[in-house]
């Protein structure tokens, strides 16, 4: 006697969704034309926390750092900035273009108080890291025990 199974029909969906995709892929590569030039640059960041401080770490690669903003508040870090692409020179023919380029804005909020007066940042080799100091306010703080005999 044979089963009788349920039929799903969003994995058919999702079966014929990834071999369009298939498809696409291999002809366009994996940046299909449907990415446009809309779509701006977005930069990896990274949010670290230590005793006293937050780190954020983002990367910028090929950036000056006159074409970055870096904005601390109490809440949160804004950057922003553009990422310019090169000038096309007439004679070349592009068979790839893989690199995004245009203005970008990254807010990352803080999950506790910061001092953002305190903050400092360093930009070297296309990496940009700014440490904000925790508020003494949320710092933890040791307390003695007595005992009592």
């Amino acid at each position: 006697m044979k089963e009788i199974i349920k039929w799903d029909p969003f994995k058919e969906i999702s079966s014929l969704r990834e071999e369009i995709d298939k498809l696409f892929d291999s002809f366009f590569g994996k940046r299909s034309f449907l990415f446009s030039e809309a779509e701006s640059f977005i930069p990896a960041c990274d949010l670290e926390e230590t005793d006293d401080a937050f780190i954020v770490t983002a990367e910028l690669p090929g950036m000056k750092k006159d074409n970055i903003k870096v904005t601390v508040d109490e809440d949160g870090i804004t950057i922003s900035g553009e990422r310019k692409r090169e000038k096309e020179e007439k004679g070349k023919t592009y068979h790839r273009i893989e690199r995004s380029y245009g203005k970008f804005q990254r807010y990352i909020p803080f999950p506790k108080e910061v001092e953002p007066e305190k903050a400092k940042a360093t930009y070297k080799d296309g990496i940009l890291k700014i440490e904000i100091p925790k508020s003494e306010r949320v710092k933890p703080k040791e307390i003695k025990i007595e005992i009592e005999e």
